[in-house]
């Protein structure tokens, strides 16, 4: 009885709380990704009416997304975390069942709930008891998502109390997801042309195992939501505070200038802030992992591009660095004349930069090459990015938790998840749009490509973070109002969408939402490939043309692209209020 109240009333308390969240950007944002979800749920109902095979592929693809989608999303749903509750006396068990209750409470469990009737249609087809059987399974399929998505937040949050543990959970999820990124290559090394076996194995095909008739499968999944509700409540227990490394034994950093204090501060922030130490050896992981992938395969052709690819993963990865030190900005804002751009600019170089030199140069000698294409694009990302993280994160600020009071969940660095991976995806674009310029010259004329990579780096670094500084000078307090209190500040400009036509509107969404199609793929990727001679590539247009007119396919596709954001951008312009 007391655990029946315990989950009814945190399910009410999660109700609430989401009636009075769901409201201006958040709910457009929650719109936005309820629709994307009914679309990819609609799909998976489909694929029962077609072939089962397809359809246990498809619930894979869901156990994944719940697994590895917080883990990169800053620790999934927490609008009832564990800590509220740790004054109230309830047992581990009876709080887990709780907050699993809750946790059924949502958008995305409705959506993944919408895509399990998958099997309700697969039972229906084929008779009257599969169909029964349908509805527990269904039930019992959701609890197991739901719980193994909590225990690997769980699991990855106790990782990243201590040093090793942030480390190793960092080299392991980038390394996931780049063979996510690469399945293809597995699927040919194995000779794969059509749905793997082991799929149906897996923890999300035995409610469609159980729906054919293997009853086993229903009671393996009632065992295994249980085990996994005790292996929460276990970690639940453990979550209360987070470790700090110690800092005995390291000698104190001496700067005699203001940047190189700001240098000596960040580069101690690297090396302590357990979060920056996941990110860094997740950007480092995924690029490795992505460009050596294909050598199972006996194709080196995309390792000397690990450190292009890991200088890009890094600079999404850190797109909110002001947001992710918390209210810390106003030691700066309270120093007369004082910026602490430049000094970020630098550290964030120091930190990187050794890394994806010696990685870039490294797997480019064992390859023998592109050397001009690849000293090419190295300048101008490092540049791109070091000019960028800066300000993208002063114009689109998240407002972050002070790492002091992050609660139990260090992967929960804001409350904004749809903010921070917004500027995540669009730092990708930004800091891939800088070495446009220097790779096209470089595939074209050569080394002068590396010229054209140094100065493209050079005037990025110096430009936006000049720009970065100016915002910061000119918007620091209400900056720092929105980190302190978590609420943007009365603007004096319209924005320009919520007057717009619904036509307008449309243009905008469309622009935004598909411009990186023939930006980065059609247009960026598939240069690299005719570069690389790589013809007659799967969707990449320009590897179908002939041989002259690939380039300068290649090269439309980035102008439209371009286009596209320009067109977004132009639309959605801000103006005086009249």
């Amino acid at each position: 009885m007391a655990v029946a109240l315990t989950t009814l009333t945190m399910a009410r308390m999660k109700v609430a709380m989401l009636r009075h969240a769901f409201r201006g950007t958040r709910a457009q944002t929650a719109g936005t990704g309820a629709v994307l979800g009914a679309l990819l749920a609609a799909g998976t109902i489909y694929l029962a009416f077609t072939d089962p095979d397809l359809l246990a592929a498809g619930y894979a693809v869901w156990l994944l997304g719940w697994i590895l989608g917080p883990i990169f999303m800053g620790g999934g749903d927490e609008t009832l975390r564990p800590e509220y509750f740790s004054l109230l006396g309830l047992s581990p068990r009876r709080l887990a069942a709780g907050l699993l209750v809750s946790a059924f409470v949502g958008v995305a469990p409705l959506v993944s709930l919408t895509a399990l009737l998958g099997l309700l249609v697969a039972g229906v087809r084929l008779g009257v008891v599969n169909a029964l059987v349908a509805v527990p399974a269904m039930a019992l399929q959701l609890a197991v998502f739901v719980l193994l998505s909590k225990v690997s937040v769980a699991v990855v949050g106790l990782a990243l109390r201590t040093r090793p543990g942030a480390i190793v959970s960092g080299l392991l999820n980038g390394a996931i997801l780049a063979a996510l990124g690469q399945i293809w290559v597995f699927f040919m090394l194995f000779g794969q042309t059509g749905v793997p076996a082991v799929v149906w194995y897996l923890p999300s095909g035995w409610g469609l195992l159980a729906v054919q008739g293997e009853w086993w499968a229903l009671g393996a999944l009632a065992l295994l939501a249980l085990l996994l509700l005790g292996a929460w409540a276990a970690l639940l227990s453990r979550r209360a505070g987070a470790a700090r490394p110690s800092t005995r034994g390291r000698r104190p950093m001496r700067a005699a200038t203001a940047n190189g204090a700001i240098v000596a501060k960040e580069l101690r922030t690297w090396s302590r802030d357990l979060v920056r130490n996941h990110q860094l050896t997740f950007a480092l992981s995924y690029g490795v992992c992505f460009a050596a992938s294909p050598l199972v395969l006996g194709w080196d052709g995309m390792l000397p591009y690990a450190g292009p690819i890991f200088i890009v993963m890094a600079a999404a990865m850190t797109s909110n660095l002001y947001g992710t030190d918390g209210t810390a900005l106003w030691l700066t804002l309270m120093t007369p004349s004082a910026s602490d751009v430049r000094g970020r600019q630098l550290a964030w170089l120091s930190a990187h930069a050794p890394v994806a030199i010696v990685l870039t140069v490294a797997f480019t000698a064992v390859t023998g090459g592109p050397w001009p294409l690849i000293l090419a694009l190295l300048p101008a990302l490092l540049g791109g990015a070091t000019g960028l993280v800066p300000l993208v994160s002063a114009y689109g600020l998240v407002p972050g938790t002070d790492p002091h009071r992050r609660a139990g969940n260090p992967l929960r660095t804001s409350e904004d998840d749809g903010g921070l991976t917004g500027l995540a995806y669009l730092m990708l674009a930004l800091v891939l749009v800088t070495a446009v310029p220097a790779g096209l010259v470089a595939i074209w004329y050569g080394w002068a490509g590396v010229a054209v990579g140094v100065v493209t780096g050079v005037l990025c670094h110096w430009g936006f973070g000049l720009l970065a500084e100016r915002r910061l000078r000119s918007q620091g307090p209400e900056l720092l109002d929105i980190m302190r209190t978590g609420r943007k500040p009365q603007a004096t400009m319209k924005f320009r969408f919520e007057q717009l036509s619904k036509t307008h509107k449309t243009i905008a969404w469309w622009c935004f939402g598909f411009g990186a199609i023939p930006l980065v793929p059609q247009g960026i990727i598939a240069a690299v490939f005719v570069a690389n001679d790589m013809l007659r590539h799967t969707w990449f247009l320009a590897t179908y043309m002939p041989s002259g007119l690939r380039y300068p396919v290649a090269a439309a596709f980035v102008a439209l692209g371009l286009a596209m954001y320009g067109t977004g951008v132009w639309v959605v312009r801000p103006r005086s209020p009249q």
